[in-house]
Formats: C-alpha cells, sequence, structure tokens
C-alpha cells in the first residue's frame, strides 16, 4: 500500500478532514474514506485518468464496474425520472447498507460502468461520509481492497488497501460487512448477493415480490 497522506477523522474536525478530501478530489486524486459498511476508495466519476487510478490500484478486472455514492435519498430519486414505483422502493432502502442497481444515466461515463448499462446507487448511512459526499459527490466508488482480498472496514491489516492519495481513518465501520446488492432494472427486485440486509428483511420492506439471491456477486 502507498497512501500519500492519512488523517485521522477520530481526532481532527471532521470539517477539516472533508475539506482535504474535497481538495484531493477535485485535482484528479483518490480518496480511501469509511462507509456504514465497508472502507470505500472514490473519485470524481468525470475524471478518466482518476477512474483508471482506482482500476490499478486495486488490480481490478477491467469488467467489474464502480458504483455511484451519493449523500442522499433524494439526491438518487434524481437519477430516476419518471420511475416513482422505483423510488418509493429505494425510500424503503436508503440510507442504508445496500446498493441499487438501475438504468445507467446517459451523462455516466462509461469508464465507471465499464461498459455496462446499469449502475449501482449507494446512500451511505454514516455522518462523515455524509459530509464528504454532500461536499464533494457524487463519486466513483468501489471497497478499499486489492482485487480478492477483504475490505478494509477499519481494522485489520492496511497491507490489503489500494494505493491513494488520501485515507481517512475512522476506526470500524458501523456494519463492517459488504452491502447487500439489489438489481431493480427488472420487473421485480433480484438479489444479487445478500450482505447486511438479509433476504428476510428485504421481503418485509419490498414485499413478496423479492427474488431470491441469483449468483454469487461482488463489487470487490
Amino acid at each position: 500500500m502507498r497512501v500519500s497522506s492519512v488523517v485521522d477523522a477520530r481526532t481532527e474536525p471532521h470539517a477539516a478532514v472533508v475539506e482535504e478530501a474535497a481538495r484531493i478530489i477535485q485535482s484528479g486524486g483518490t480518496v480511501i474514506f469509511p462507509t456504514d459498511t465497508v472502507y470505500g476508495i472514490g473519485c470524481d466519476p468525470f475524471n478518466a485518468q482518476a477512474v483508471g487510478n482506482i482500476y490499478g490500484s486495486k488490480n481490478r478486472p477491467a469488467h467489474k464496474p464502480l458504483s455511484f455514492h451519493v449523500a442522499t435519498v433524494a439526491e438518487f430519486v434524481e437519477y430516476l425520472p419518471g420511475r416513482p414505483d422505483l423510488a418509493n422502493l429505494v425510500r424503503r432502502l436508503m440510507p442504508g447498507p445496500v446498493t441499487v442497481i438501475v438504468g445507467k444515466p446517459a451523462f455516466v461515463p462509461d469508464d465507471v460502468t465499464a461498459g455496462l448499462r446499469t449502475l449501482g446507487f449507494r446512500v451511505p448511512d454514516d455522518s462523515l461520509c455524509r459530509l464528504l459526499l454532500e461536499r464533494c459527490g457524487p463519486l466513483a466508488v468501489t471497497s478499499a481492497n486489492i482485487s480478492g482480498e477483504y475490505a478494509y472496514d477499519g481494522e485489520g491489516n492496511f497491507e490489503t488497501l489500494p494505493d491513494a492519495d488520501l485515507l481517512i481513518e475512522n476506526g470500524p465501520t458501523k456494519h463492517r460487512r459488504d452491502s447487500t446488492v439489489i438489481d431493480m432494472t427488472g420487473s421485480q427486485p433480484v438479489v444479487l448477493r445478500e450482505g447486511v440486509v438479509s433476504l428476510e428483511r428485504l421481503s418485509e420492506l419490498l414485499g413478496s415480490s423479492v427474488r431470491p439471491v441469483r449468483a454469487s456477486h461482488t463489487q470487490r
């Protein structure tokens, strides 16, 4: 791991931490930061070189997409014009430890989605992450780890972290586990990865139309 700078959000004012992250992101850098699930590595989604740096630092296969992290559910809903049904489902799930896959907005670069016509969204339930996304978002993000290794959750081995320009350390995350991934591009939600939120809980939130896990899915 090569991280140019480390800031400890447990001892530094969060406003100052976020401003440092904004400076780096706006200059085309990459930042490792905590969410409610695991730590992520993110950048400006409209900076192709920064997106490429994330793929390179993780040794991430080119066919695996990044996701969009946004600060609020209202912001996410703006990406769903003409889909009040889908917006209502999203409001039941977020903010929280889920990734919702929807159709890719036309203005989102193909570099972020690995050429796919879909895009995963997250609205993390974490106060520091929300401040960061309000200041810098949306961000193109994936889990902070070398591909194939476990994602960093605030404890453990720094050696599994990818190279980045800044690491925001804030201790263990709320859930210390991957998000649940839900594909909402079809007629009914399909769980691609069962993470923090169980299939049973999803059925309670979304109704019996939720289809069970289709296949192993990972964003690592």
